[in-house]
Order: structure tokens, then C-alpha cells, then sequence
């Protein structure tokens, strides 16, 4: 079990951010030799992005919904998520051209979904629970060192280059 952190705790991030949210849709639950080798495609991706500290992979979250399985992934630069997904000496590249055969063979069995999100501010709070999310991929300091209002913490949580925006009184 993770560990708790005592007090209020936030992230520290700096430079560039981006949330990728990346999903599997399971249209027919009842034919598993048509979704799972879809499935179990994502392990080797994030272990081979998670084993490369360069790869602009921070973290990433696993989230099962209604229809299936999703990640949120916090990426370094938009630029190294795009050289990732297109690099065919990668896992991802080959895992989408098999997909695609697949898709193509049981059309409407299984969708994959994602969405890209550049983040310019972001803010965070946990309290007795584990890191998770941007704290997770990101660095975990006390509230204090960033402010003990959620305002403030956003005003001061760029993770661009743009200036700050003042927080509301």
C-alpha cells in the first residue's frame, strides 16, 4: 500500500504539462479474443515509456469506466508524446497497426479513444491519501510552500512560460 503524507500536500511542477487521456471502448464484452489482445497491448507501451526517463512520460494513472479501461498520463512536451506515438522502432507504432488489422476484421468491437489537454496552470491538494494523479508524476511538497489557498496555488502553478496571473482576494 502506498504511503500516506502527513498534512496537506501539492505538487511542484515546472516547465511544459500535458494530460492525455487515452482510452479502450468495449463494444462487445461477450467476445474477449476480439478485445483482449487489444488490452494487453498498453502494458508493454508503458513499461517501455516508464523504463526510459527521457521518453517525456511524468506518470500516469489506470482508471477503469463503463465501457473499459482508460489512463491519464502527464507527458513533459507535447513533442515527445507525438514522437512517441509515432516512432516505429516503439512499442506504440506496431501496437496501432495491429489494432487497426483487428479493427478492420470485427468492425465496431472495440473503439480506442484520447484526448489531449496543454495544460498552462494546474493546482492540487491531497490530504491523508496517497499521492495521486499530478502529485503522483510530479513532485510532492507541503501546501504551505506554495500557498494555502487553492487560488493562489493556481496562480502559481504556470507550468509555462507565460507570466502569472494574480490570484482573486
Amino acid at each position: 500500500m502506498a504511503s500516506l503524507h502527513p498534512g496537506r500536500m501539492t505538487h511542484r511542477h515546472d516547465g511544459e504539462l500535458v494530460v492525455f487521456h487515452i482510452g479502450m471502448t468495449i463494444n462487445r464484452w461477450w467476445r474477449p479474443d476480439l478485445w483482449l489482445p487489444i488490452s494487453a497491448e498498453m502494458g508493454p507501451m508503458l513499461r517501455e515509456l516508464s523504463s526510459d526517463p527521457d521518453s517525456g512520460l511524468l506518470g500516469f494513472t489506470t482508471l477503469i469506466g463503463a465501457r473499459g479501461p482508460y489512463l491519464v498520463q502527464y507527458w513533459s512536451s507535447l513533442e515527445k508524446l507525438y514522437a512517441y506515438a509515432s516512432a516505429p522502432a516503439q512499442a506504440h507504432r506496431p501496437a496501432w497497426t495491429r489494432f487497426n488489422k483487428r479493427a478492420r476484421k470485427a468492425a465496431g468491437a472495440v473503439g480506442i479513444w484520447h484526448e489531449t489537454y496543454l495544460v498552462d496552470r494546474a493546482e492540487s491538494i491531497f490530504v491523508a491519501t496517497p499521492p495521486m494523479g499530478l502529485p503522483k508524476a510530479t513532485a510532492i511538497v507541503p501546501v504551505g510552500s506554495r500557498h494555502d489557498r487553492a487560488a493562489a496555488r493556481a496562480a502559481d502553478g504556470r507550468t509555462s512560460a507565460r507570466p502569472p496571473v494574480e490570484p482573486a482576494q
